[in-house]
């Protein structure tokens, strides 16, 4: 798939609408807790991408290195899950208020959603 100037312009589009509801969130009820999920959802890809050069790939074995690609993907999956868990703590413990869980929440997920859409759309493929 070719990604063009229209693809860069909506991933920007949605990531800075997701920005802006993380920062809302804290701004609107004078409560900067909620920016937490900003870093989780930063260092989500993180280890996906460095467990993935760490993998050694061998031209024989297809199987090779499929443990640190795993560990990987478990460590993303855990901070992605920390992400949406997080503001649900803080609204659970009245850290924060419920509004500011859900735009925190929404927020996040487009930024992460936008992380996964920009790696898919810009890969670069390999050949042999």
């Amino acid at each position: 798939m070719t990604a063009g100037l229209k693809t860069i312009i909506a991933l920007s589009f949605v990531l800075a609408i997701g920005f802006l509801l993380v920062i809302l969130s804290s701004a609107l009820w004078k409560n900067y807790l909620p920016l937490l999920v900003v870093a989780t959802y930063v260092i989500a890809p993180v280890p996906n991408w460095l467990c993935g050069r760490a993998a050694s790939h061998d031209d024989f074995m297809e199987s090779s290195g499929s443990a640190v690609v795993d560990f990987g993907k478990f460590l993303t999956g855990f901070f992605v899950v920390m992400g949406i868990a997080l503001p649900a703590l803080l609204a659970h413990t009245g850290d924060i208020v419920y509004q500011a869980m859900v735009m925190s929440i929404v927020g996040g997920l487009l930024i992460y959603g936008t992380i996964i859409t920009f790696t898919m759309f810009f890969q670069e493929e390999q050949d042999f």
